[in-house]
């Protein structure tokens, strides 16, 4: 099964397991407070630990077993499918990007925190005079770290509603399948809510939102600009492969029916031919218009008869 996970994918899981077992290794009570955990998690920006690379690194280690799993399992799930529509470069782009936009936000509310924290002991602090006193405590900031990849996570599950909006999940301990629009929807309702009625439970809820805000721009982007250089090159390989197993199933298809034909089968070369040359154009024809409008522009029939070539191919 592991042979199937797509490149970018696969890798992703291998170094995320790969950092949290240095992490463990360096501290085996509390990986999240290891000395690489200190070093590469995203530090507040007044702090005296901050480095711009920081907003890489910190998507790579996590807090724990549990944080770990959760989100390779669902970078599993849903990076697969979006990797494969999108393709290697795209994908690694986005979910990279979705990492880095949520460690933004993340930045953007520790800032209004410490403003707000400052101006509760004394109220004549000015927004200016704050960045003054942050390098007073520089020192005393370091302790506001984030870890882990759900921002990036988020943004992968954003960009598979929108992609497949109506595709349905099975998501426990719902006894329904859900469609992956309501899902995507539930999910950002849930981390709203938690963000604004839950404090100091060391969840970053405001840095997953900023991942699926930043997913959403970017497919907004995207969507706008069909001929863009990453709309190009995107899923390019993946729609270029499922055209050349549509083709190579029809060739199958039409050895068939000449075997079918020496044996008394009725239908004609010259329609069969004409039949197989319909298909063809019509696949091409919706691969074209996947490229450029993205695959949400697809009637009801064009995603069935896509999926019907998909699935004999």
């Amino acid at each position: 099964m592991f042979r199937n996970i797509p490149t970018v994918t696969k890798n992703l899981l291998i170094v995320n397991l790969l950092a949290f077992i240095a992490q463990w290794i360096l501290n085996p009570s509390n990986p999240e407070q290891s000395t690489l955990a200190n070093l590469g998690g995203l530090h507040f920006f007044m702090a005296s630990d901050f480095h711009l690379f920081q907003f890489i690194t910190y998507q790579f280690l996590h807090g724990g077993f549990t944080h770990l799993f959760l989100n390779m399992f669902a970078l599993w799930m849903f990076g697969c499918v979006v990797e494969n529509v999108w393709g290697a470069k795209k994908f690694l782009f986005y979910y990279i990007s979705c990492g880095i936009g949520a460690g933004f936000m993340q930045e953007i509310v520790q800032l209004f925190d410490f403003y707000f924290r400052i101006t509760a002991q004394d109220p004549s602090v000015t927004f200016t005079e704050l960045f003054t006193i942050g390098s007073e405590l520089s020192h005393q900031l370091n302790g506001w770290t984030t870890i882990g990849a759900s921002g990036a996570v988020y943004g992968i599950l954003l960009a598979f509603g929108m992609i497949f909006p109506n595709e349905r999940i099975f998501i426990f301990p719902l006894p329904v399948p859900i469609k992956a629009k309501w899902f995507v929807c539930g999910y950002a309702a849930i981390e709203l809510f938690m963000a604004m009625s839950s404090s100091g439970d060391g969840v970053a809820h405001m840095a997953h939102l900023g991942g699926m805000l930043f997913g959403f721009l970017m497919i907004y982007y995207w969507n706008r600009h069909p001929d863009s250089s990453m709309n190009r090159s995107g899923g390019q390989e993946f729609f270029e492969k499922l055209k050349r197993n549509f083709e190579k199933h029809q060739n199958n298809n039409g050895n068939t029916h000449m075997n079918a034909e020496r044996g008394g089968a009725k239908e004609a070369d010259r329609e069969y031919n004409a039949r197989k040359r319909q298909n063809q154009e019509e696949i091409d024809a919706i691969l074209d218009k996947i490229r450029k409008s993205g695959y949400d522009s697809l009637t009801k029939e064009e995603k069935q008869k896509l999926f019907e070539a998909s699935r004999n191919s």
